[in-house]
């Protein structure tokens, strides 16, 4: 029987609580005075709070001392009262549940006086900045004094184990050599397995809106990558596609596999192991706000166990087998090229534990970042319905109503890429993310004659690419606006070509994403068959449970927040509450 998540974090931490005690305790024996029971077991239970307050300011002075003799400020502090920023903690929370994603930025701007500011939440420094030279900094041009970190690690260490989203050094350089031969123009450039899903997917979307229902397009964009995530992966997909797409939940022909007993998941492999790996990420992420004291809100029992158990029974016969296959094969030669990235992978290592690691993060990237991408496209085309009407035209002035596109048809359809880059501008599918100081550093001033920001050694910094993305400074009074044009017009010189760290969709630097690319073609395919086929989309706000409709009152706020029609949000990436249920019409092919 495992020891419960609480039990392992006390004893880790059992020499720091007792050091305090203990040492009250024999400093009063030392001392070999009379003193009463009632003093004495006061001074025991407050040497711990005071111990631990005189460190943290002893760390601050220290801090500032360092800032100061290096010629650099500290960000400003952002003040809680609360013990351990508690209070700061909770209104996370409670904003991820009934609010909007980076609510409350502007607010901490204002107050800040600029976008880096420093927040203490448990007892640790968060310093977090949306400054794009600062972000250049950590990602690339002072890449080797950042890293993920111990953290990070150990946070998503059941999730991600020590695959590329989660290693450093060596052992991310590995992976990363493990990957890249995978990710050659050739095979980025065969679409023949996007052709067959997106079919399906396609077919399947059809078939429901002829039965006179609204389809959910995020469940349907899931299932599409999924199946060819797994495909390109492993040579073989889930078949996630091959199950019955839902109905909306007030239909009275509404799933009962969609349903969340278990009963019913358990009928199909591949929509347990979505369901369980969408958990799994949740539950990540709730432990990312608690850092190395997730535990705690865990005590008696890890949440991860039974999601990651799911995951775990379909990736490891998977693995299993490609090492199996690997030795059967006797006129294999090492160092062979695979035909799937699992069998290069294999090429590379036989360890199990490896090789599933890195088959997670690269889940995480092939099916998720594109099925987020895809989904808000189109929600923004069903809000906008010109752009839909403009990038209609070029698909069939491109490709034609029936052609199945090329990679040169992609590469020469300039609005696509603009309306997909406006999307991610706007809804990036990571929309914030970690590092952690390797050693004490600086930031670059922010103003013409300022003074840099000093980081300390191991402190974590966070960004926000949303928020960052959304800036009206960098990207002009218009930034709230969705317009694709902003990537084909002056703008694009103005704004973007002058600072390039302002558009982080897919990272930066050396850990820029490997399957950026591979990500472009697939959603471009995907929205071109799309568009072939729908010629209008619009929201089925009735279809949508009632807790994921935006609330009434966002609609008297300015920027985005008051145009949202549906509640937004985010593990490891955003996604909609809900799914995203429109309606559509099929497109009249002698009218093409």
């Amino acid at each position: 029987m495992a020891i419960p998540p609480g039990f392992v974090y006390i004893g880790h931490r059992l020499p720091q609580l007792l050091a305090g005690p203990l040492t009250a305790y024999f400093l009063i024996v030392l001392l070999g005075r009379e003193i009463s029971t009632t003093l004495t077991i006061t001074s025991v239970l407050l040497s711990g709070p005071l111990l631990f307050t005189i460190l943290l300011t002893y760390d601050d002075i220290k801090n500032y001392i360092a800032a100061c003799s290096s010629g650099a400020q500290l960000p400003p502090h952002i003040r809680d009262y609360s013990l351990g920023g508690i209070w700061t903690i909770y209104k996370d929370i409670q904003a991820e549940k009934s609010g909007y994603i980076a609510d409350g930025i502007e607010e901490t701007v204002e107050y800040c006086g600029g976008y880096v500011f420093n927040v203490r939440l448990l007892f640790q420094n968060r310093m977090i900045t949306l400054e794009p030279e600062h972000l250049k900094t950590i990602l690339a041009s002072g890449f080797e004094k950042f890293e993920k970190g111990l953290e990070f690690r150990e946070v998503f260490n059941s999730l991600l184990g020590s695959g590329v989203f989660a290693a450093d050094g060596d052992l991310w350089k590995f992976h990363r050599s493990m990957t890249r031969p995978f990710f050659t123009k050739d095979r980025i450039s065969d679409f023949d397995n996007f052709e067959h899903h997106a079919e399906d997917a396609i077919c399947q979307l059809k078939l429901r809106l002829r039965e006179g229902y609204p389809v959910d397009i995020q469940d349907m964009a899931a299932r599409f990558t999924l199946d060819s995530a797994t495909e390109f992966l492993f040579g073989n997909d889930v078949r996630s596609l091959a199950s019955r797409i839902p109905y909306p939940a007030s239909s009275a022909r509404a799933s009962p596999f969609l349903s969340d007993s278990e009963e019913s998941i358990e009928l199909d492999p591949a929509a347990r192991f979505a369901k369980a790996f969408s958990e799994a990420q949740t539950v990540s992420l709730s432990r990312a706000r608690l850092g190395l004291h997730w535990p705690l809100a865990e005590f008696w029992t890890d949440r991860i166990v039974a999601p990651m158990r799911v995951v775990h029974d379909m990736i490891d016969p998977i693995v299993a087998e490609a090492i199996e296959r690997k030795h059967a094969n006797a006129e294999k030669k090492a160092g062979h090229e695979g035909n799937t990235l699992l069998e290069e992978l294999v090429n590379s290592t036989e360890d199990p534990i490896l090789l599933r690691d890195e088959i997670m993060s690269l889940l995480v990237a092939g099916r998720d970042t594109t099925a987020s991408t895809l989904t808000f496209v189109v929600y923004m085309l069903s809000e906008y319905p010109e752009v839909l009407r403009r990038l209609r035209e070029e698909v069939l002035s491109k490709v034609g109503p029936n052609k199945r596109p090329t990679y040169d048809d992609i590469r020469e359809m300039k609005y696509l890429r603009a309306v997909i880059n406006e999307t991610l501008r706007l809804y990036p599918v990571v929309p914030f993310n970690v590092r952690m100081s390797k050693q004490a550093t600086t930031w670059p001033p922010v103003k013409p004659g300022g003074k840099p920001f000093y980081i300390p050694a191991n402190t974590r910094v966070a960004y926000s690419v949303m928020a960052m993305q959304r800036r009206k400074d960098l990207w002009g009074p218009d930034a709230l606006e969705f317009d694709p044009d902003r990537f084909l017009d002056n703008r694009l010189q103005k704004y973007l070509t002058r600072n390039p760290f302002i558009f982080l969709p897919f990272n930066a630097g050396p850990r820029i994403c490997l399957g950026q690319q591979f990500a472009y073609n697939e959603a471009s395919f995907f929205l071109i068959r799309f568009l072939q086929n729908f010629s209008s989309i619009t929201l089925a706000m009735d279809a949508q449970p009632p807790e994921s409709h935006a609330p009434k009152h966002w609609a008297s706020e300015e920027g985005r927040k008051g145009k949202e029609k549906v509640k937004r949000q985010a593990h490891l990436t955003i996604y909609m509450q809900g799914g995203l249920w429109v309606r559509m019409d099929e497109a009249d092919e002698s009218k093409s």
